[in-house]
């Protein structure tokens, strides 16, 4: 594998179809299942399915993903792409975060589709992840790609890890924020993004 700025991106391809299956059946068995029961004889394939999608975002890479969807433009005020479903692994036990992610950055004569925003954000998702990490690789990704002025991210989840063992503190939730350029220079363009983070819906 090689990395740029803490980015995993694969060399090699993912195992065959079917070794995560195997793996599953042999751990059902050992939490004393028997994984031949009618409810479970098609878990192990199934588990593997739902694996290999969630964390598919170790099949992209970032500069082909925005390639094509950077426009040209004489615009250059804040542009917020907020509430973005997030759901993602924890690295740690295997279990789901999720929450929303708010993405924003002031132009510097290029800006970027919309959507792209969104996939990006689902890109490191669907990586076995922790929450500072994912907010962190957002946000260097459009500023090496875009080179805007300056790059913010807030994003704010609920962690299973946490709620369902652990301290099992169901009604926590953790916000993590990366700001690069005049989001970290200027306490003015972080108040502004905080503030349309935070405008009641219409």
């Amino acid at each position: 594998m090689r990395k740029t700025d803490e980015i995993v991106i694969p060399e090699s391809v993912p195992a065959g179809p079917g070794r995560i299956a195997e793996r599953v059946r042999e751990i059902l068995g050992d939490l004393g299942e028997n994984p031949e029961r009618d409810g479970l004889q098609r878990t192990p394939e199934r588990f593997e399915k739902a694996l290999r999608f969630l964390t598919s975002g170790y099949q992209q890479d970032p500069a082909t993903l925005l390639n094509g969807a950077m426009f040209d433009v004489t615009y250059d005020e804040m542009v917020v792409v907020k509430d973005i479903e997030v759901y993602s692994l924890c690295e740690h036990h295997l279990l789901p975060f999720f929450g929303k992610c708010h993405v924003a950055y002031l132009p510097n004569k290029k800006v970027l589709g919309l959507s792209k925003v969104a996939r990006l954000v689902d890109m490191f998702a669907r990586r076995l992840q922790i929450q500072e990490r994912l907010t962190s690789q957002i946000a260097t990704v459009i500023q090496e790609q875009l080179h805007p002025q300056g790059v913010g991210v807030i994003l704010e989840a609920r962690h299973l890890c946490m709620v369902m063992r652990g301290v099992e503190k169901q009604n926590s939730t953790t916000t993590t924020s990366a700001m690069l350029g005049a989001f970290r220079e200027s306490k003015q363009t972080r108040d502004e993004f905080l503030a349309l983070v935070n405008s009641p819906k219409s």
